[in-house]
């Protein structure tokens, strides 16, 4: 099993179905204040990740990757949201700050592609994907928990891919 400790996981997705399944888990365990950070190259998948992490918490909206808008929304019938953002276009931290990332982490989850770019401006706690990709169909996830929320996180993932 490849756990690091209760603070990391390594995970080698072999397709974009099974990266998709990744997501689902992760997303049926979020809650409002989640904040979700990917960071990897473009084309490693972190928009089909974010497609599974929608579907799993509860969305019925399409997901589709940011770059231009910079925030996409999807909804859940009870109203709450999550929230997508892509920082790759960003120029400068100000830009980031007149989104008003605290206002989205209090009416949802936040997943932020490309967060490296904004690390200034994030709370400490948080769950952080590093993708890489590794071979045309293949993926490696490393996951970073950072507070005891995203430790719990982690475990509730750890658990639903490989059982207690």
């Amino acid at each position: 099993m490849p756990v690091w400790d209760e603070h990391h996981l390594e995970f080698f997705s072999l397709s974009p179905p099974q990266t998709q399944r990744l997501g689902i888990r992760l997303g049926r365990n979020l809650q409002t204040g989640d904040l979700i950070c990917l960071q990897g190259e473009i084309g490693s998948g972190k928009t089909t990740f974010v497609r599974g992490v929608a579907s799993g918490w509860g969305s019925p909206d399409p997901v589709s990757s940011p770059t231009f808008v910079l925030v996409n929304e999807y909804r859940r019938p009870d109203g709450l949201r999550l929230y997508h953002l892509d920082a790759y276009r960003l120029a400068h931290l100000q830009e980031a700050l007149e989104l008003d990332l605290e206002a989205m982490l209090t009416t949802g989850a936040l997943i932020i592609e490309w967060a490296e770019r904004l690390t200034p401006l994030l709370p400490m706690e948080r769950l952080w994907i590093v993708i890489e990709y590794v071979d045309e169909e293949v993926r490696r996830f490393w996951f970073e928990a950072q507070g005891k929320r995203y430790d719990l996180l982690l475990q509730q993932l750890r658990t639903s891919i490989y059982g207690a």
